[in-house]
């Protein structure tokens, strides 16, 4: 008596490689967007702790966005707020990625540093 085969079949093989390519397609144009977000994220809660006014903070911010190639949050979007004794430094934007045609994806971004140490 012979032994039905299992395993996946050339449909499924292709059906399953289309999803995965579709995913890291998309994977592909979000991830750029979220790296800039999580390096602004981590330069306003360095520079929270260096700057001692709001000119410094955005000053220091200039220089480590030059340095770290943050495009999408300019020193003039940051708000910056005193609480106590230390500063608060808070952001948020818009980001428009364009997957295909006329299909975006609209993702908004915002941190600040209160939860910061």
């Amino acid at each position: 008596m012979r032994k039905a085969q299992s395993g996946i079949s050339i449909t499924g093989l292709m059906v399953a490689l289309v999803i995965a390519i579709v995913v890291a397609l998309f994977g592909m144009k979000v991830l750029p967007s979220f790296m800039e977000y999580r390096t602004a994220k981590a330069t306003i809660e360095a520079v929270s702790r260096a700057g001692s006014t709001p000119a410094d903070v955005r000053r220091a911010f200039e220089n480590r966005a030059a340095i770290d190639n943050i495009n999408d949050v300019k020193p003039t979007d940051l708000e910056i707020t005193k609480e106590g004794n230390r500063m608060v430094v808070a952001f948020a934007y818009r980001k428009e990625i364009p997957l295909f045609g006329g299909v975006g994806l609209y993702i908004d971004y915002a941190a600040d540093t209160r939860g910061a140490q």
